[in-house]
Protein backbone atom coordinates (compact mmCIF):
# COMPACT_ATOMS: atom_id res chain seq x y z
CA UNK A 1 0.00 0.00 0.00
CA UNK A 2 1.26 3.76 -0.80
CA UNK A 3 -0.28 7.20 0.34
CA UNK A 4 -3.52 7.77 -2.02
CA UNK A 5 -3.33 10.67 -4.18
CA UNK A 6 -6.32 11.64 -2.58
CA UNK A 7 -7.11 13.41 0.59
CA UNK A 8 -10.49 12.89 2.94
CA UNK A 9 -11.40 16.45 2.60
CA UNK A 10 -11.50 15.67 -1.36
CA UNK A 11 -13.67 12.71 -0.60
CA UNK A 12 -15.84 13.44 2.09
CA UNK A 13 -18.02 16.44 3.86
CA UNK A 14 -16.34 16.31 6.91
CA UNK A 15 -19.11 18.38 9.00
CA UNK A 16 -21.89 15.78 7.33
CA UNK A 17 -19.45 12.72 8.19
CA UNK A 18 -19.16 14.15 11.81
CA UNK A 19 -22.70 14.27 12.30
CA UNK A 20 -23.01 10.33 10.53
CA UNK A 21 -20.35 9.25 13.04
CA UNK A 22 -21.97 10.89 16.27
CA UNK A 23 -25.37 8.90 15.21
CA UNK A 24 -23.83 5.42 14.67
CA UNK A 25 -21.42 6.35 17.52
CA UNK A 26 -24.74 5.75 19.50
CA UNK A 27 -25.92 2.90 18.20
CA UNK A 28 -22.70 0.94 18.27
CA UNK A 29 -21.84 2.20 21.91
CA UNK A 30 -18.57 2.97 20.50
CA UNK A 31 -16.37 5.84 20.20
CA UNK A 32 -15.46 6.83 16.43
CA UNK A 33 -12.44 8.59 15.12
CA UNK A 34 -11.54 9.06 11.40
CA UNK A 35 -8.11 9.48 10.52
CA UNK A 36 -5.91 10.18 7.71
CA UNK A 37 -3.26 7.57 6.51
CA UNK A 38 -0.70 9.22 8.60
CA UNK A 39 -3.03 8.72 11.66
CA UNK A 40 -4.10 12.25 12.06
CA UNK A 41 -7.28 12.54 12.79
CA UNK A 42 -9.50 14.30 10.43
CA UNK A 43 -12.47 14.41 12.44
CA UNK A 44 -13.49 14.74 16.22
CA UNK A 45 -13.97 12.24 18.32
CA UNK A 46 -17.54 10.92 18.46
CA UNK A 47 -18.43 9.81 22.61
CA UNK A 48 -14.68 9.41 23.67
CA UNK A 49 -15.20 7.53 26.62
CA UNK A 50 -14.24 9.23 29.78
CA UNK A 51 -11.51 7.00 30.79
CA UNK A 52 -10.14 6.72 27.49
CA UNK A 53 -10.05 10.49 27.25
CA UNK A 54 -8.42 10.66 31.19
CA UNK A 55 -5.87 7.98 29.72
CA UNK A 56 -4.62 10.37 26.43
CA UNK A 57 -4.47 13.29 28.51
CA UNK A 58 -1.23 11.40 30.39
CA UNK A 59 1.92 12.44 29.01
CA UNK A 60 2.89 8.83 29.95
CA UNK A 61 -0.03 6.82 28.93
CA UNK A 62 -0.84 8.95 25.68
CA UNK A 63 2.17 7.51 23.27
CA UNK A 64 0.81 3.60 24.06
CA UNK A 65 -2.30 4.43 22.87
CA UNK A 66 -0.99 6.39 19.54
CA UNK A 67 1.50 3.02 19.17
CA UNK A 68 -2.09 1.19 19.04
CA UNK A 69 -3.62 3.07 16.68
CA UNK A 70 -0.74 3.21 14.16
CA UNK A 71 0.00 -0.63 14.53
CA UNK A 72 -3.79 -1.27 13.92
CA UNK A 73 -3.69 1.18 11.18
CA UNK A 74 -0.78 -0.98 9.07
CA UNK A 75 -1.84 -4.06 10.26
CA UNK A 76 -5.96 -3.56 9.11
CA UNK A 77 -4.00 -1.98 5.75
CA UNK A 78 -1.85 -5.44 5.61
CA UNK A 79 -4.90 -7.87 6.03
CA UNK A 80 -6.92 -5.80 3.64
CA UNK A 81 -10.03 -6.12 6.21
CA UNK A 82 -11.24 -4.58 9.60
CA UNK A 83 -8.55 -5.50 12.69
CA UNK A 84 -9.73 -6.37 16.16
CA UNK A 85 -7.44 -5.95 18.74
CA UNK A 86 -7.06 -5.38 22.63
CA UNK A 87 -5.20 -2.51 23.62
CA UNK A 88 -2.37 -1.64 26.51
CA UNK A 89 -5.20 -1.66 29.20
CA UNK A 90 -7.56 -4.59 27.28
CA UNK A 91 -10.02 -2.59 25.80
CA UNK A 92 -11.20 -3.35 22.53
CA UNK A 93 -10.60 -1.61 19.73
CA UNK A 94 -10.64 -1.80 16.47
CA UNK A 95 -8.95 -0.35 12.75
CA UNK A 96 -10.80 -0.35 9.78
CA UNK A 97 -8.63 1.05 5.98
CA UNK A 98 -10.19 3.09 4.20
CA UNK A 99 -8.36 2.16 0.62
CA UNK A 100 -8.49 3.27 -2.86
CA UNK A 101 -7.18 1.79 -5.50
CA UNK A 102 -5.18 -0.08 -3.57
CA UNK A 103 -3.89 2.77 -1.81
CA UNK A 104 -4.38 3.26 1.69
CA UNK A 105 -6.34 6.56 2.57
CA UNK A 106 -6.80 6.32 5.81
CA UNK A 107 -9.32 4.67 8.73
CA UNK A 108 -12.14 4.55 10.67
CA UNK A 109 -11.11 3.95 14.48
CA UNK A 110 -13.59 2.89 16.69
CA UNK A 111 -13.69 0.53 20.36
CA UNK A 112 -13.21 1.85 23.54
CA UNK A 113 -15.87 -1.02 25.09
CA UNK A 114 -14.81 -4.05 26.82
CA UNK A 115 -16.00 -7.50 26.14
CA UNK A 116 -18.99 -9.78 28.28
CA UNK A 117 -17.47 -12.84 27.63
CA UNK A 118 -14.46 -13.36 29.80
CA UNK A 119 -12.56 -15.14 27.51
CA UNK A 120 -10.41 -13.08 24.84
CA UNK A 121 -7.64 -15.07 23.98
CA UNK A 122 -8.22 -14.93 20.39
CA UNK A 123 -7.30 -11.33 20.33
CA UNK A 124 -3.88 -9.47 20.13
CA UNK A 125 -2.71 -7.10 22.45
CA UNK A 126 -1.36 -4.79 19.97
CA UNK A 127 1.46 -2.87 22.29
CA UNK A 128 2.11 -4.44 25.99
CA UNK A 129 2.49 -1.73 28.40
CA UNK A 130 5.09 -2.60 31.09
CA UNK A 131 3.46 -2.17 34.75
CA UNK A 132 4.60 0.77 37.21
CA UNK A 133 3.34 2.99 39.89
CA UNK A 134 2.39 5.96 37.72
CA UNK A 135 0.44 4.18 35.32
CA UNK A 136 -1.33 2.24 38.08
CA UNK A 137 -1.83 4.79 40.71
CA UNK A 138 -3.39 6.67 37.29
CA UNK A 139 -5.88 3.54 36.44
CA UNK A 140 -7.01 3.74 39.95
CA UNK A 141 -7.98 7.01 39.72
CA UNK A 142 -9.96 6.80 36.30
CA UNK A 143 -11.59 2.93 37.80
CA UNK A 144 -14.71 4.43 37.87
CA UNK A 145 -14.57 5.45 34.63
CA UNK A 146 -12.88 2.15 33.15
CA UNK A 147 -15.69 0.01 35.34
CA UNK A 148 -18.54 2.67 33.10
CA UNK A 149 -16.77 1.41 29.83
CA UNK A 150 -19.79 0.15 26.97
CA UNK A 151 -19.95 -4.28 27.77
CA UNK A 152 -20.67 -5.90 24.33
CA UNK A 153 -20.06 -9.69 23.54
CA UNK A 154 -17.82 -10.40 20.61
CA UNK A 155 -20.81 -11.69 18.29
CA UNK A 156 -22.05 -7.90 19.10
CA UNK A 157 -18.40 -6.25 18.23
CA UNK A 158 -18.76 -8.23 14.88
CA UNK A 159 -21.62 -6.95 13.75
CA UNK A 160 -20.93 -3.58 14.91
CA UNK A 161 -17.66 -3.69 12.96
CA UNK A 162 -19.57 -4.98 9.50
CA UNK A 163 -21.73 -2.29 10.03
CA UNK A 164 -18.48 0.46 9.61
CA UNK A 165 -16.92 -1.56 6.84
CA UNK A 166 -20.18 -0.82 5.01
CA UNK A 167 -19.55 2.72 5.72
CA UNK A 168 -15.87 2.19 4.65
CA UNK A 169 -17.16 0.96 1.26
CA UNK A 170 -19.28 3.83 0.69
CA UNK A 171 -16.59 6.23 1.73
CA UNK A 172 -14.93 4.45 -1.27
CA UNK A 173 -17.70 4.80 -3.84
CA UNK A 174 -18.43 8.09 -3.15
CA UNK A 175 -14.47 9.18 -4.01
CA UNK A 176 -14.87 6.56 -7.21
CA UNK A 177 -18.26 8.34 -8.20
CA UNK A 178 -16.61 11.49 -7.67
CA UNK A 179 -13.58 10.91 -9.92
CA UNK A 180 -15.70 9.31 -12.55
CA UNK A 181 -18.18 11.99 -12.43
CA UNK A 182 -14.98 14.41 -13.18
CA UNK A 183 -13.69 12.33 -16.02
CA UNK A 184 -17.09 12.31 -17.81
CA UNK A 185 -16.93 15.94 -17.36
CA UNK A 186 -13.24 15.85 -19.01
CA UNK A 187 -14.87 14.01 -22.29
CA UNK A 188 -17.35 16.07 -22.48
CA UNK A 189 -15.02 18.62 -22.83
CA UNK A 190 -12.63 16.89 -25.37
CA UNK A 191 -15.86 15.68 -27.53
CA UNK A 192 -17.68 17.74 -29.80
CA UNK A 193 -20.50 17.32 -27.91
CA UNK A 194 -22.11 20.89 -27.07
CA UNK A 195 -23.23 21.16 -23.93
CA UNK A 196 -25.26 24.56 -22.76
CA UNK A 197 -24.23 25.52 -19.30
CA UNK A 198 -27.20 27.18 -18.98
CA UNK A 199 -29.23 23.83 -19.80
CA UNK A 200 -32.61 23.84 -17.68
CA UNK A 201 -34.13 20.32 -18.43
CA UNK A 202 -33.38 16.69 -17.72
CA UNK A 203 -34.04 15.94 -20.67
CA UNK A 204 -31.42 17.84 -22.23
CA UNK A 205 -28.97 16.23 -19.48
CA UNK A 206 -29.87 12.56 -20.16
CA UNK A 207 -29.84 13.58 -23.91
CA UNK A 208 -26.28 14.31 -23.65
CA UNK A 209 -25.61 11.36 -21.78
CA UNK A 210 -26.60 9.05 -23.97
CA UNK A 211 -24.43 10.83 -26.67
CA UNK A 212 -21.87 10.41 -24.62
CA UNK A 213 -22.60 6.32 -24.10
CA UNK A 214 -23.23 6.36 -28.01
CA UNK A 215 -19.57 7.93 -29.27
CA UNK A 216 -17.92 5.16 -26.93
CA UNK A 217 -19.50 2.56 -28.08
CA UNK A 218 -18.47 3.72 -31.97
CA UNK A 219 -15.03 4.09 -30.63
CA UNK A 220 -14.78 1.31 -27.92
CA UNK A 221 -13.20 -1.04 -30.99
CA UNK A 222 -10.83 1.59 -32.67
CA UNK A 223 -9.28 2.18 -29.46
CA UNK A 224 -8.61 -1.01 -28.80
CA UNK A 225 -7.29 -1.82 -32.28
CA UNK A 226 -5.74 1.47 -32.14
CA UNK A 227 -3.93 1.08 -28.81
CA UNK A 228 -2.48 -3.05 -29.80
CA UNK A 229 -1.65 -1.53 -33.65
CA UNK A 230 1.07 1.30 -31.79
CA UNK A 231 2.24 -1.64 -29.08
CA UNK A 232 1.39 -0.92 -26.11
CA UNK A 233 2.17 -2.55 -23.19
CA UNK A 234 -1.08 -2.24 -21.49
CA UNK A 235 -4.21 -0.85 -21.46
CA UNK A 236 -4.42 2.95 -19.28
CA UNK A 237 -7.80 3.87 -18.12
CA UNK A 238 -8.40 7.34 -17.52
CA UNK A 239 -10.65 6.08 -14.40
CA UNK A 240 -7.61 4.67 -12.06
CA UNK A 241 -10.03 2.56 -10.00
CA UNK A 242 -10.15 -0.06 -13.06
CA UNK A 243 -6.46 0.06 -13.85
CA UNK A 244 -5.95 -3.41 -11.87
CA UNK A 245 -8.09 -5.11 -13.98
CA UNK A 246 -7.17 -3.76 -17.20
CA UNK A 247 -3.48 -4.38 -15.85
CA UNK A 248 -4.46 -8.25 -15.03
CA UNK A 249 -6.39 -8.95 -18.00
CA UNK A 250 -3.58 -7.69 -20.16
CA UNK A 251 -0.89 -9.78 -18.26
CA UNK A 252 -3.36 -13.13 -18.35
CA UNK A 253 -4.31 -13.17 -21.60
CA UNK A 254 -4.55 -16.65 -21.59
CA UNK A 255 -6.99 -17.23 -18.73
CA UNK A 256 -10.83 -16.50 -18.28
CA UNK A 257 -11.53 -13.98 -15.89
CA UNK A 258 -15.45 -13.14 -13.92
CA UNK A 259 -16.62 -9.47 -13.46
CA UNK A 260 -16.85 -10.58 -9.89
CA UNK A 261 -12.85 -11.57 -9.79
CA UNK A 262 -11.84 -8.30 -11.25
CA UNK A 263 -14.24 -6.11 -9.18
CA UNK A 264 -12.58 -7.59 -6.26
CA UNK A 265 -9.75 -6.93 -7.10
CA UNK A 266 -10.71 -3.23 -7.38
CA UNK A 267 -11.72 -3.18 -4.48
CA UNK A 268 -15.50 -1.94 -5.16
CA UNK A 269 -18.33 -4.23 -5.55
CA UNK A 270 -19.55 -6.30 -8.54
CA UNK A 271 -22.75 -4.08 -9.61
CA UNK A 272 -20.37 -0.74 -8.89
CA UNK A 273 -17.40 -2.82 -11.29
CA UNK A 274 -20.02 -3.06 -14.09
CA UNK A 275 -21.61 0.24 -13.99
CA UNK A 276 -17.81 2.48 -14.56
CA UNK A 277 -16.51 -0.28 -16.64
CA UNK A 278 -19.21 0.27 -19.13
CA UNK A 279 -18.97 4.19 -18.36
CA UNK A 280 -15.20 3.98 -19.46
CA UNK A 281 -15.12 1.86 -22.11
CA UNK A 282 -18.59 2.45 -23.80
CA UNK A 283 -19.36 -1.57 -24.06
CA UNK A 284 -20.40 -4.04 -20.91
CA UNK A 285 -17.34 -6.19 -19.47
CA UNK A 286 -17.94 -9.39 -21.16
CA UNK A 287 -18.28 -8.10 -24.89
CA UNK A 288 -15.04 -5.37 -24.41
CA UNK A 289 -12.85 -8.93 -23.17
CA UNK A 290 -14.40 -10.50 -26.12
CA UNK A 291 -13.59 -7.75 -28.32
CA UNK A 292 -9.82 -7.05 -26.86
CA UNK A 293 -9.37 -10.90 -27.17
CA UNK A 294 -9.89 -11.03 -31.06
CA UNK A 295 -7.66 -7.80 -31.72
CA UNK A 296 -5.06 -9.94 -29.61
CA UNK A 297 -5.95 -12.94 -31.94
CA UNK A 298 -5.24 -11.24 -35.11
CA UNK A 299 -1.95 -10.07 -33.83
CA UNK A 300 -0.93 -13.29 -33.72
CA UNK A 301 -2.92 -14.19 -37.10
CA UNK A 302 -0.81 -11.73 -38.74
CA UNK A 303 2.86 -12.27 -37.35
CA UNK A 304 3.37 -16.09 -36.24
CA UNK A 305 2.30 -19.56 -38.20
CA UNK A 306 0.80 -20.80 -34.88
CA UNK A 307 -2.06 -23.17 -35.99
CA UNK A 308 -5.72 -21.42 -35.67
CA UNK A 309 -6.71 -23.88 -32.87
CA UNK A 310 -3.17 -23.16 -30.66
CA UNK A 311 -4.48 -19.48 -30.81
CA UNK A 312 -7.47 -20.12 -29.63
CA UNK A 313 -5.69 -21.94 -26.51
CA UNK A 314 -3.08 -19.14 -26.05
CA UNK A 315 -6.10 -16.94 -25.50
CA UNK A 316 -7.70 -18.77 -23.12
CA UNK A 317 -11.06 -19.81 -25.17
CA UNK A 318 -12.72 -23.08 -24.37
CA UNK A 319 -12.53 -24.47 -27.78
CA UNK A 320 -11.70 -23.61 -31.14
CA UNK A 321 -15.00 -23.51 -32.55
CA UNK A 322 -16.15 -21.52 -29.94
CA UNK A 323 -12.67 -19.05 -30.75
CA UNK A 324 -13.75 -19.32 -34.51
CA UNK A 325 -17.59 -18.06 -34.27
CA UNK A 326 -16.73 -15.10 -31.70
CA UNK A 327 -13.82 -14.30 -34.31
CA UNK A 328 -16.47 -14.39 -37.10
CA UNK A 329 -19.03 -12.10 -34.87
CA UNK A 330 -16.10 -9.35 -34.86
CA UNK A 331 -14.47 -9.30 -38.14
CA UNK A 332 -17.43 -11.40 -40.37
CA UNK A 333 -14.80 -14.00 -41.78
CA UNK A 334 -12.95 -17.13 -39.98
CA UNK A 335 -9.86 -17.25 -38.78
CA UNK A 336 -8.65 -18.64 -41.98
CA UNK A 337 -10.16 -16.69 -44.46
CA UNK A 338 -8.29 -13.38 -42.48
CA UNK A 339 -5.17 -14.64 -42.00
CA UNK A 340 -4.73 -15.70 -45.90
CA UNK A 341 -6.57 -12.24 -46.53
CA UNK A 342 -3.12 -10.93 -44.44
CA UNK A 343 -1.02 -12.96 -45.91
CA UNK A 344 -1.69 -12.25 -49.70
Amino acid sequence: MTKSRFNLEEIIDLKKWEKLQDSLSLVTKMAILTVDYKGVPVTKHSFCQPFCQGVRQDSNLSPYCQKCDARAGIEAVRQNKPYIYLCHFNIIDIAIPIIIDDQYLGAIMAGQLKLREPDVSQLEQIVSRPPNVESNMKFQALKEDYEALPVLSYDEVTKCVDLLLQLSTYIVEEAIQKRTTVDLYKRVLTTDIDISSSAESFEETDLTYRKIQSLQQELSGALIETKLKNGAQKLVSSNAVLQPAFDYIYAHKNENFSLKEMAKLCHISPSYFSRIFTKETGENFSLFVARLKIEWAKQLLETTDAPINQVSDDLGFCDTGYFIKTFKRFENLTPAVYRNMYMS
